[in-house]
């Protein structure tokens, strides 16, 4: 058996259950859900929740495995994976060196430490300088 034909009996299968548990939902009706809910109880709400990780850990992992595959099949990928790699890693510490951290009382009472705010603020100003190089790069492929 190709992988092919397993990757269409699995998405068969995990369509074809996906569509069950919503039909019983649906003809469990609103009220039954909820009321089951408060006294603890989610019945298939809780087996449709399993069965999206389950399809979601699926598909993110074979998207990881080819994409490795892909990268590994060839030397000039792997360069080049290896300078995007770089390039990002380059883009979070200068993003870290512009951070500064400062304490932080936060909502429920704890102190948010001066490390935990400047990696927050790092993600804040990566997020700032990975927006001006996309649109710097845009601005420049169109002239």
């Amino acid at each position: 058996m190709n992988i092919q034909k397993i990757t269409k009996i699995v998405s068969w299968t995990l369509g074809l259950l996906g569509l069950l548990f919503l039909f019983i939902l649906i003809f469990q009706g609103d009220d039954s859900i909820e009321a089951n809910a408060m006294q603890g109880s989610y019945g298939f709400v809780s087996y449709m929740i399993w069965l999206a990780i389950i399809v979601l850990s699926i598909v993110t992992l074979s998207t990881l495995i080819f994409s490795l595959k892909n990268i590994a099949s060839d030397k000039s990928k792997i360069k080049k994976f290896g300078m995007s790699i770089g390039s990002f890693l380059l883009v979070i510490v200068i993003a870290f060196v512009f951070s500064s951290g400062v304490e932080t009382p936060m909502n429920d009472g704890k102190m948010l430490s001066a490390t935990g705010s400047r990696l927050v603020e790092t993600g804040i100003k990566t997020f700032y300088f990975l927006v001006l190089i996309a649109g710097g790069l845009m601005v420049y492929n169109s002239l």
